[in-house]
C-alpha cells in the first residue's frame, strides 16, 4: 500500500512516523506547501518528497492523509473522492457549514471513504466510559462534565484562522460527548471569557469558555475549555448516573492538586499538550485507517460523525454572540447518523 501525506508539519510528521513502520504501508509520497520540510522528512524516514499536491495524484497512491493547513482540507478531501481514493483527514473538514457540507457531498457521490481525526475514540480512557455507559453500568445518566485546558495558548498568527475555541478546541469534546453517551445535544447555551491575553480580544476569540448542553434525553452536560492552564494539559470527562459514577483522564499526569489533608498529591510530570497526552489514540487512529483501506473494518469516525460536532460548536458560537439559548435544529445539516 503506497499513502501520500500532504502536510509535514507537527501532526502530519507523527502520522508519516506512524504509517512509515506499518507493516502493511509499503511507501509513502510526503509533500508540503514547505518543500524542504517535506524533503528532510522523507530523508529521515526513507520515503519519496514530491514538489506539490500535483505529484501525489499524478505519481499514483492508494490513500491520502491530509494534514496541512484548516484552509485547504475540503478542496483536497474533494480533490481525493474524485480521484476515487480513500482520505483519512485531520479535524476539521472546513471552518463553515458549507465547505463541509459540499466536501461531504463530494466524497458520498463518489462512493469514497472519508476518515475524521477524532483521537479521542481510539484512548482507551474515553473507550472505557464508552462501555461503561452502554453497559449500563451508571444506570440513568444525569450528568456530564467534560474540559479540555492547553498549559499555553497557541501563536498569536494561528487565532484569526483557527475558527474559535469552540470550532478549534472543544469540538474534541462535542465530539466524543456524542460517541461516549449515544446521545445527540438538543440545546445549548454558551459564553466565554477575552480577559486573558490581548491577542485573543485582537482576533475576536475567547481564551475561556463553558457550555451547557441538553442532550436529547435529558441528561445535561457542562463543557469548559481554556487557552491558559499554567498547571499543565488537562482533558476529562466526568459521567454521573443514579448507580456509578466514572471519570476519564485521571491519573498520576493529571495537573490537579487537592486541597485536602489525605488527598493525592499533585503530579510531578503533568501533561505537557495533546500530543502527549494521546500519543497512542494518534496512532491507533491511524492504524485503523489502513484497515478501512484495505476493507477490514468499518470506518469508524466519517463526515457526517465530524459535521454534527461542527454543528454544535457552531451553535455554542452563536449562542455565545448572541447571549441566548440555541437549539441544534437551528444550525444546517440536521439529520444525524445513528449511533452504533
Amino acid at each position: 500500500m503506497r499513502i501520500g501525506v500532504i502536510g509535514t508539519g507537527r501532526i502530519g510528521t507523527i502520522h508519516a512516523n506512524t504509517l512509515s513502520r506499518h507493516r502493511d504501508v509499503g511507501s509513502l509520497i510526503l509533500t508540503d506547501a514547505d518543500p524542504a520540510r517535506a524533503q528532510e522528512l522523507a530523508h529521515r524516514l526513507g520515503e519519496t518528497a514530491a514538489p506539490g499536491v500535483e505529484e501525489i495524484f499524478r505519481w499514483g497512491v492508494d490513500a491520502v492523509v491530509i494534514t496541512t493547513a484548516t484552509s485547504a482540507h475540503a478542496e483536497l478531501i474533494g480533490r481525493a473522492a474524485r480521484s476515487g481514493l480513500p482520505v483519512f483527514c485531520e479535524k476539521p473538514i472546513a471552518l463553515d457549514l458549507p465547505g463541509t457540507l459540499s466536501a461531504i457531498a463530494e466524497v458520498e457521490t463518489a462512493g469514497t471513504v472519508l476518515q475524521m481525526g477524532f483521537q479521542r475514540r481510539f484512548d482507551p480512557g474515553y473507550a472505557g466510559a464508552r462501555e461503561a455507559v452502554r453497559a449500563g453500568r451508571l444506570g440513568r445518566l444525569h450528568t456530564v462534565r467534560a474540559l479540555t485546558s492547553d498549559r499555553t495558548p497557541p501563536p498569536a498568527a494561528w487565532l484569526p484562522v483557527s475558527g474559535g475555541l469552540y470550532r478549534d478546541t472543544l469540538i474534541h469534546d462535542f465530539d466524543v460527548l456524542r460517541w461516549v453517551t449515544g446521545r445527540e445535544v438538543a440545546d445549548v447555551y454558551a459564553t466565554g471569557s477575552d480577559a486573558g491575553p490581548a491577542m485573543f480580544r485582537e482576533a475576536g476569540d475567547v481564551d475561556t469558555g463553558a457550555a451547557l448542553l441538553t442532550l436529547d434525553d435529558g441528561t445535561l452536560a457542562a463543557v469548559t475549555g481554556a487557552r491558559l492552564n499554567g498547571a499543565g494539559y488537562d482533558v476529562r470527562m466526568e459521567l454521573a448516573g443514579e448507580r456509578d459514577q466514572i471519570v476519564v483522564g485521571l491519573d498520576d499526569r493529571t495537573p490537579i492538586a487537592s486541597t485536602e489533608p489525605t488527598g493525592p498529591p499533585a503530579a510531578d510530570k503533568p501533561w505537557t499538550g495533546f500530543l502527549e497526552r494521546f500519543g497512542p489514540a494518534y496512532e491507533a487512529e491511524l492504524n485503523a485507517f489502513v484497515e478501512v483501506v484495505r476493507g477490514e473494518r468499518a470506518n469508524p469516525c466519517d463526515g457526517r460523525e465530524a459535521l454534527q460536532a461542527l454543528r454544535i460548536a457552531e451553535a455554542c458560537e452563536m449562542s455565545r454572540r448572541e447571549r441566548r439559548p440555541v437549539r441544534l435544529a437551528e444550525i444546517p445539516g440536521g439529520a444525524a447518523p445513528a449511533h452504533p
